[in-house]
């Protein structure tokens, strides 16, 4: 091919549009911004964000100089314009600070695209009904891993203990180095909720859970300027609307954290970790491994952990469902199965 008028730029230094006739490269240097002022995403829709810049809430758009960076709730970003936060004003975020930590998730095991939650987040909440809808230990499963892998301290919440007694969760997770809080709020009455404000007070905790398990209700009673909608469970299929459609940071009263309201999910797909560090997520069984053979998939007759179970059943009853919970997960990571429920 002869060498053209474009063959001595260098693509990562500028942009060329040789289509256009007399038009000149444009470069890729980026202003740097640093008259940005820094703030902290609470709430995106539509394209629209909720910036808190000090004391004042500002509304800001994506400068295009981000391309496709995902901004999401708990972000710290630099804004430039109008910070002022006054009506019809509105500013630019220009710039993505680097993230203490990132929550994931993708809409299956098999799905490739990530989908970012939250960032910058100290603490995971899985929030969990005990009945109305039943609980579903898979989903926890699930919000545990992805709450080690993104380096979040996980928190079990059990809500509606009204309903149902905790103790048979209990048994299957109160062994595990992962703190239980258990709720009830009824009829006006809120049981168990200064533990739950002990455990978030100087905290970014982000709450997790499906549809109907009472995320919102937990909310408005943690923060009572919150007005998050709540609805009503069908008892018979156990499925709730969305009462929560976006994801909102709250601060709890008297400036002790923040909590971060997600909408509810129906599946939490784990693609985006990796398929050998999925036994590290399940620290109870790590020792098991230690007689397995080299690269055991932990899902195979040679494993060491079945026997390592049965060794422990007196006194570990709940590890065999650990286990079987650690490989339904990694067969549904080959798409053999659903490991949803």
């Amino acid at each position: 091919m002869t060498a053209g008028r474009y063959d001595h730029y260098d693509e990562d230094d500028i942009r060329v549009r040789p289509s256009r006739r007399g038009s000149r490269p444009r470069s890729k240097e980026r202003p740097r911004h640093e008259d940005a002022v820094d703030g902290r995403v609470l709430a995106v829709d539509r394209g629209r964000y909720q910036v808190l810049v000090d004391d004042v809430m500002v509304t800001a758009v994506k400068s295009r100089n981000l391309g496709r960076k995902s901004i999401v709730v708990g972000d710290s970003v630099g804004l430039v314009g109008d910070a002022s936060g006054a009506k019809d004003t509105m500013a630019r975020i220009v710039r993505q600070n680097p993230r203490t930590s990132v929550l994931r998730r993708t809409a299956d095991d098999t799905d490739p695209v990530e989908r970012v939650i939250v960032a910058n987040a100290d603490q995971l909440v899985i929030v969990t009904a005990l009945a109305n809808p039943e609980p579903r230990p898979r989903m926890i499963d699930r919000c545990l891993v992805a709450a080690y892998d993104a380096g979040l301290t996980p928190i079990l919440l059990l809500t509606k203990s009204d309903l149902v007694s905790a103790d048979e969760l209990l048994g299957l997770y109160g062994d595990l180095d992962v703190e239980v809080l258990v709720t009830r709020i009824h009829d006006g009455s809120a049981e168990g909720i200064d533990a739950v404000r002990d455990v978030l007070s100087g905290k970014v905790s982000v709450f997790v859970g499906h549809s109907g398990v009472g995320k919102s209700t937990l909310v408005n009673a943690l923060v009572p300027d919150a007005s998050r909608a709540t609805g009503s469970v069908n008892v018979v299929t156990g499925r709730g609307r969305h009462t929560s459609t976006s994801a909102v940071a709250l601060p709890l009263p008297d400036d002790t954290g923040w909590v971060i309201d997600t909408p509810g999910v129906r599946s939490f797909g784990l693609a985006h970790v990796d398929l050998d560090r999925i036994i590290d997520h399940f620290p109870e069984l790590q020792e098991g491994t230690a007689e397995c053979p080299r690269a055991c998939s932990h899902d195979e007759e040679d494993c060491a952990l079945d026997e390592f179970v049965a060794a422990n059943a007196q006194t570990q009853p709940h590890l065999g469902q650990r286990l079987e919970s650690l490989r339904r997960l990694l067969r549904s990571r080959s798409a053999e199965e659903d490991g949803f429920r």
